[in-house]
């Protein structure tokens, strides 16, 4: 447990930090007016908390950065509400005096503000993604090797696509897997059928179905394209102006990630309720162990149905992101659940 002192020293560290993405001295920490401990406590303090695991000293004559552990503890512990200006929170209430804006203009604004009031890269899934999830899926043959799959959600939205059927499959088979599908798979998320049909519904139709490999990729091209249409991506060069992402493997890393829709929506998809903070290895994703992610998620009817959040590097304004997602993702729940009720009324 870290005492009084150390925690006013780490944050102070972890503030700097932020701001000037350069490790962080005893003797600058010891010109700040809000501390009041000279540079050699400063400097041992500094020094049993690398020990501890906070700070990471990049270079044997430099000073310290934070680390994981450092950010982790700053966001759980001692991070400062409230902390963006008037102007932010202006522009934010502004957003929502046009009603009139469908759905879709409404996500894809939300992330262009976010992206420019934070200079970091914001995503907003959309709600109808979490609304939609499968009620019944059919197929019907037009000759022997295509098909028309049908999908029919849970909101009486019917979306078709041609597909291919794989050769010499027989009818019986076709029909055998379809019934199978609409069996496990009724009520799962669209953005999850991906990810259900390779794991625990692959297993059991590998026992079941003959051939389910070609069959599962048949179903799947009939769902491309359904996340992408309400995946919305603002502000992906921002990382470019971060000093950490001067590495041209890792922001390529993270550009090639920002391409995957699917894996991107997964990732904002799992979000739970509320504000969450997930700093580095924490997103499980090779291309974001040197980022954050902050979401927010908005309430339509009561149920949560969408998401909004930010990536950026681990040197983060926490403070500020978190109050504007906070912010945001309240409006967002009003304005969504006022818009569709006075326009259904």
């Amino acid at each position: 447990m870290l005492t009084d002192r150390q925690r006013m020293i780490l944050y102070a560290v972890i503030d700097d930090y932020i701001r000037s993405a350069e490790p962080v001295g005893s003797r600058t920490i010891s010109k700040r007016g809000d501390i009041g401990f000279s540079p050699a406590t400063i400097r041992n303090e500094m020094s049993d908390l690398e020990e501890l695991g906070y700070l990471e000293q990049p270079h044997t004559s430099a000073g310290r950065i934070p680390s994981q552990k450092g950010y982790r503890y700053y966001v759980d512990h001692l991070i400062r509400s409230g902390n963006f200006n008037t102007e932010d929170l202006q522009l934010t209430k502004s957003f929502f005096i046009d009603r009139i804006m469908k759905t879709e203009k409404i996500m894809q604004q939300a992330a262009t503000i976010l992206s420019g009031l934070t200079n970091y890269t914001a995503v907003a899934l959309g709600g109808d993604t979490f609304q939609e999830k499968l009620k019944h899926l059919q197929l019907i043959p037009l000759n022997g090797e295509t098909a028309v799959a049908i999908i029919v959600t849970n909101t009486g939205h019917v979306e078709n696509k041609v597909v291919s059927i794989p050769k010499d499959i027989p009818m019986n088979e076709l029909e055998k897997f379809v019934n199978f599908l609409n069996a496990k798979l009724a009520g799962v998320s669209l953005v999850q059928l991906r990810s259900a049909l390779y794991n625990e519904i692959g297993i059991q139709l590998a026992k079941h179905i003959s051939r389910y490999e070609e069959l599962v990729k048949m179903i799947e091209s009939a769902l491309e394209s359904d996340v992408e249409e309400k995946l919305y991506l603002s502000g992906a060069t921002n990382m470019l102006t971060q000093p950490e992402f001067k590495d041209v493997s890792k922001v390529k890393m993270i550009f090639d990630l920002f391409d995957e829709s699917e894996t991107l929506a997964r990732m904002f998809a799992d979000a739970p309720e509320g504000i969450q903070v997930r700093i580095g290895d924490e997103n499980r994703l090779e291309a974001m162990s040197s980022c954050s992610v902050i979401t927010a998620t908005y309430m339509f009817d009561g149920q949560t149905v969408g998401t909004i959040g930010l990536i950026g590097p681990t040197r983060m304004e926490y403070a500020k992101v978190i109050g504007l997602l906070n912010r945001l993702s309240k409006d967002l729940t009003v304005l969504l659940n006022q818009w569709f009720h006075g326009k259904n009324s």
